[in-house]
Order: structure tokens, then sequence, then C-alpha cells
């Protein structure tokens, strides 16, 4: 264990327009040697970086969490799965390459029926050499479980950079979940500059991933085993899941001058009612597994001040938490109206969608904790942990770097107090 001497840690700057801020201010240089192209062999062996609730830095290792939460907590994290979400075709005309990246269900647009869906199902995709596919449609022969399937892929329409696109197979006795999994690669973050591995399928999961419908990991999740698990429960720390399905754009570094002009793609979340009653009755400190989990709380409390005031909205705007007219509800105040929400339509899930983005100004309702990696230059990720930090990420990150942390999606983590 190392302690680390407390230095002076700048007093949170509260900006008052997130819009403003200049995204350079959030670049700091990551040597390539610090990048983690593969993850450690024992997945809780990583190195963890602390930031107490009083600034102080605290060197641990990842299988020492039990010991640094308290009994009160309540650990959420994120079990969505990653999709092999690459399709590598080859036009039977000219054997031209053509690389299809699904997105996101389109028809059935909900993620369960479209991975259920037999026969066929549409999805919006990122289109790979694009322009050597004109027209006509893609095959691709597939042996499922012993079966010859023949998988055909034809381009709807374009809708700005992506396209839509119609996916069918000769074989109803196999739903398209069957078919991604055989026809497809899992897709790993283009930051690691190598191609997919056959260890990619298991090390690029988290242990509890299970629902279908992300295309990048919850990174944070995989440093998880099952023993830790166990460990943490006799502690007495409660273990609760949501999910958020992962898009591509969540881990791109911001490409404009300033916050205000970066998109958020929007996320579908599903969050279960027995989950939003523990965060109504308040009892439980909560400490998010992964940005991921951190922006579905924060949009769970967002929602449900949505429903408060009238508005029926199933999508979290990306600005909203910064409105002058966003009511100032408590925790149970909001978590109430969800409850209220879910009764009046005879659910037992909060099924929804989120473009929140979390910046400095930011005021965090829901999480009092968080574990995440070491992230990208100038990405939303850091704007977050800068949020939850009073801005004091550069002084956590020249630590790590210097200290020869491994960073990004197979790196070390840091615990946030």
């Amino acid at each position: 264990m190392e302690l680390l001497t407390l230095q002076s840690v700048t007093s949170p700057i509260i900006f008052m327009n997130p819009r403003s801020l200049d995204i350079e201010d959030f670049n700091y240089e990551l040597p390539d040697s610090r990048i983690a192209r593969h993850p450690l062999a024992q997945r809780d062996s990583c190195r963890l970086l602390v930031r107490h609730s009083d600034g102080l830095l605290e060197e641990r290792v990842f299988s020492d969490l039990p010991e640094l939460l308290q009994a009160d907590t309540m650990l959420v994290a994120n079990n969505t799965k990653v999709i092999n979400a690459r399709l590598r075709f080859a036009k039977a005309s000219t054997g031209a390459k053509i690389e299809i990246f699904c997105l996101e269900p389109e028809f059935p647009a909900d993620y369960e029926r479209s991975f259920a869906s037999t026969g066929g199902c549409s999805w919006l995709c990122f289109v790979g050499n694009s322009k050597r596919w004109k027209e006509g449609a893609l095959t691709m022969s597939l042996d499922i479980d012993g079966r010859q399937v023949t998988l055909s892929a034809e381009r709807v329409a374009k809708e700005g950079n992506a396209s839509s696109v119609r996916f069918d197979w000769d074989d109803p006795s196999v739903n398209f979940s069957k078919i991604i999994e055989s026809a497809g690669v899992i897709p790993i973050p283009p930051y690691l500059n190598r191609d997919t591995e056959e260890s990619d399928s298991s090390d690029y999961q988290t242990v509890y991933s299970h629902i279908e419908g992300s295309v990048a990991a919850p990174t944070a999740g995989l440093h998880f085993t099952d023993n830790l698990f166990s460990r943490l429960r006799e502690k007495g720390v409660e273990c609760r899941e949501l999910t958020l399905h992962v898009g591509a754009g969540t881990f791109a570094p911001v490409k404009s001058d300033t916050v205000g002009a970066h998109e958020m793609h929007s996320e579908f979340i599903s969050v279960p009612r027995a989950l939003i009653e523990e965060l109504a009755a308040g009892r439980k400190q909560v400490v998010a597994v992964g940005t991921t989990s951190v922006r579905t709380l924060e949009s769970v409390y967002h929602l449900g001040c949505m429903y408060a005031s009238g508005c029926k909205e199933d999508e979290v705007p990306q600005w909203y938490p910064y409105s002058s007219e966003h009511p100032d509800l408590s925790v149970r105040q909001s978590m109430e109206a969800l409850l209220k929400h879910l009764d009046s339509i005879g659910s037992d899930r909060l099924m929804a969608s989120t473009r929140i983005i979390i910046a400095p100004g930011y005021r965090y309702r829901i999480v009092k904790g968080m574990i995440t990696n070491f992230h990208q230059p100038k990405s939303t990720l850091l704007l977050l942990v800068s949020a939850f930090t009073g801005g004091d990420w550069k002084r956590m990150y020249d630590h790590a770097v210097k200290a020869g942390f491994r960073f990004l999606s197979y790196g070390d983590a840091q615990l946030l107090l």
C-alpha cells in the first residue's frame, strides 16, 4: 500500500454554462507505451488508483476493493453484453471487402425482439468501403449448429454517415442472435491498434454480461471476478445491475473546440423497478461501476424530474440537467415520479434512452462514488470524471502517467470516492 502526500487541490470551479468549456483544457499527453493492448491474465490484479473524498491519492490493487468500500455501499454495474457487431462480407462479383458495423436495431427497434427475430430484421449500420457497395445484396454462408445458413444484407437507405441495412436468412429456426454470433467479430476499440483476437471474445466481456446490445464494453467492469463479488457480498456490499447499451460514439474524443458543439448519441437504458425503489429509500451509498452506469443512474434521476413536470418523453436530452426549467427535486421525489409512471403503464422495468452529457458544472444526484478506467484525452468520459472530482482529474492523470499505470479499455482502474 502506498499513501501519497496530499497536494493542494484546486477548489471546484462551477461552470454555469458547460457549453462554453474549451475541450483543449481536457487534453493531456498519453504516451503510446501507456496504452494497454491486452488485459492482465488475472482480471482483479490490475492497479487501482484511489482518490479519497478529501483528495488523498492512494495506490492499491483492484482485489483490495472490499477493504475500500463501506458496508452500506450499493455497487451498481452495467450488465450489457458486447455483440459481434462487425460483419465482413465479400462481393460475389468483384471480391471487394465490405464491412457492416451494426449500431442499433431499427425494425424491430426493441433490442430483445430484434435478437429474437427469425428470418429478418433491420439495423442502423456503418458501412466500410461503402463506395464499392452501390446496389444489390451481399451474402455470406454460415455454419450454425451444424446447419448451413445463408445470410444476405441489403442497404435500404443512407442516413447521414450511417445506413439502414436489411438482414435476411434462409433458416427460420435461427434467430438474429445466433446469426450475428456466427457471422460477426467483436469490435475492439480502434486505439488498441491491432486486429481482434480470439481471446477478445471473452476478455472484452464482463463476467456478469448477459443482455446483448453493446458495440463497446463497459470496461470498468472488466476487472471484476466471481470471487471478488463473493468477497464484496461477505463485506455487506450489495450488488445491483442495470443496462445501458454502449454506442459507437461513447468513447470517441470530442472533435469540436467547445463542449457545446459536441453532439451526444442516444443510448438505450433499462432499469428494474426494484432498483428504483432502493434508490427512493436512500439507505445505501451508490457506487457506480463505470461511466455507463454513472450516466444511467443520473439519467434515471432526470427522467423522474421530467415525469414529475408532466413531460412524458422517454429520452433525457443532452443539456436538460443544466436547464433553468429543471425542477430541483430530491432523489426520493424523482424516484416516486418514476414509480408512479411505471404503475400507470403496468411495467416492472423502466426502459428509455439518454443523451446526457456530464461535464464540469454538473451536480451529481445519485452517484456518490465510481469505479472507472483511465480515459482518452478530450473525451466526454474525462469531462464526467472532472465533474465528479471538482476539476482534479489532471493531478490524478499526471500521477498515473508518471507512476506507469496502464490506460484505456484494458488498462488499470480508479476508485473515486
